[in-house]
């Protein structure tokens, strides 16, 4: 069934002009006088409702002596609060059929629950929980400082090519508090006292520092009158939520390093300095990394890995920020291939989308392909609430959901051109070797 309602999409996208109208998404915003803003999305087409809370607090907004706690929080947050008891969050939402999870970033840190409708109030009651009086306690922050450990060691430590991401951001920015990974640092929360946590709670969960967005089958006029029984009474924060205000200075220099992990194929990965999120640099970035990566068709795994059968996988992505951001393009080497040589292969590729023109046909399918992406990701009353959530928090325009297609439909070949000539050159870049353990020379 999914199959074939993905094929009907593609067909109707290939066939199309770029960016023809998609359907609008309805919604309303309202702010409580706590500064919690509200948004409401009404769709009576499955009986289903997505409740999320995105507090506005990433590792970037972290002390430096004090790293990981956003990330940290994250688990924290589902140690219960006054009235839910340890270990019985996951298992209100599990036995109302819901299911719910959360993630953290360098900008946000995000919370969701997918109910029936008919349960979708216990979300709201949830939420409301978290952010009015969750509980601090040493044994919550015991138990997740542990479960952070083994987290970091499963995802990043003992997974092949599992610190590039890190390796690559300390590297690409030297001040800005992007240097530092959202876990952060085992130390500082091994060192961290009790209430270090319980004021960063104080700072950060507070209603004027979040927006909730409810998404689904929902009466617009009974729903609203539920928020105001749980959120309204909430205090607004009494404390100034830090936000870096550092602008990173250029690079001005290619800055190169190898790095041994526990693999068997070496890896070459390049990550340029780029725009921030939302910028018109930025969406001609995105349909860049596209182009580059956007299938089995796109350039890097056409010529890089079909053709040349120099790597066994290859991307591009854009990885961009509020405050800034990196495009990254990487390749893993195929058996007997040497970085360099795989580096000088990718590196051609830059070198034509940094002094050719794309075609017209070449740039027309990327259109097509963002709109199956943007689709794709609103087809979801969770992807709907998050996209809502992320456009507010970042843009103060929850409207982007219905007009950010026009962005993408305004890139045109000498934009990318534009682009690439100014931020892909190797001065501006950092160039990361993977290799095996032991053969670093």
């Amino acid at each position: 069934m999914k199959h074939s309602l993905l094929s009907a999409i593609m067909a109707a996208v290939i066939t199309m002009p770029a960016f023809a109208q998609v359907k609008p998404i309805k919604y309303e915003k309202y702010t409580l006088p706590n500064g919690l803003k509200v948004i409401l999305h009404q769709d009576k087409s499955a009986p289903v409702v997505a409740v999320s809370a995105l507090y506005h607090v990433g590792s970037k907004n972290e002390d430096t002596s004090k790293t990981g706690f956003a990330h940290f929080f994250e688990h924290l947050m589902f140690e219960g609060s006054q009235h839910v008891k340890r270990g019985e969050f996951d298992k209100y939402v599990s036995n109302a059929g819901g299911e719910n999870n959360a993630n953290t970033t360098q900008d946000r840190t995000y919370y969701y629950e997918l109910f029936p409708s008919n349960q979708f109030a216990l979300g709201l009651w949830l939420e409301s929980e978290r952010m009015r009086h969750a509980k601090i306690e040493d044994i919550g922050v015991a138990t997740q400082k542990e479960v952070v450990k083994e987290e970091k060691r499963q995802r990043i430590d003992n997974r092949p090519y599992g610190t590039i991401i890190g390796e690559i951001f300390k590297r690409a920015f030297k001040v800005h508090p992007y240097r530092w990974q959202p876990i952060g640092s085992l130390e500082h929360l091994t060192n961290a006292k009790l209430q270090d946590f319980i004021d960063f709670y104080h700072t950060f969960y507070v209603p004027n520092n979040c927006v909730l967005t409810v998404a689904g089958d929902i009466d617009i006029a009974l729903t609203k009158k539920q928020i105001e029984a749980y959120f309204a009474t909430i205090p607004k924060g009494q404390h100034a939520i830090p936000r870096p205000t550092i602008t990173e200075p250029a690079l001005n220099a290619e800055v190169r390093d190898v790095i041994e992990d526990n693999i068997q194929l070496p890896a070459v990965v390049e990550a340029y300095r780029a725009p921030k999120q939302g910028t018109d640099e930025y969406y001609a970035f995105n349909v860049l990394s596209t182009i580059l990566s956007g299938g089995n068709s796109a350039r890097l795994n056409k010529t890089i890995v079909d053709d040349k059968q120099l790597a066994v996988a290859s991307g591009a992505f854009n990885y961009a920020l509020e405050d800034a951001g990196l495009f990254i393009v990487y390749g893993i080497a195929n058996a007997g291939v040497q970085p360099n040589e795989l580096e000088k292969n990718i590196d051609s590729l830059i070198v034509d989308v940094r002094t050719k023109l794309v075609s017209e046909k070449e740039l027309q399918k990327v259109k097509n392909q963002t709109i199956t992406s943007f689709v794709t990701r609103n087809a979801t009353m969770e992807g709907i609430a998050e996209t809502l959530a992320n456009y507010e928090v970042y843009f103060g325009d929850a409207n982007l959901i219905n007009t950010e297609l026009q962005k993408f439909e305004k890139v045109t070949r000498e934009d990318l051109l534009a682009v690439a000539k100014k931020y892909l050159q190797n001065n501006n870049r950092v160039v990361l070797h993977y290799v095996p353990k032991g053969s670093k020379k």
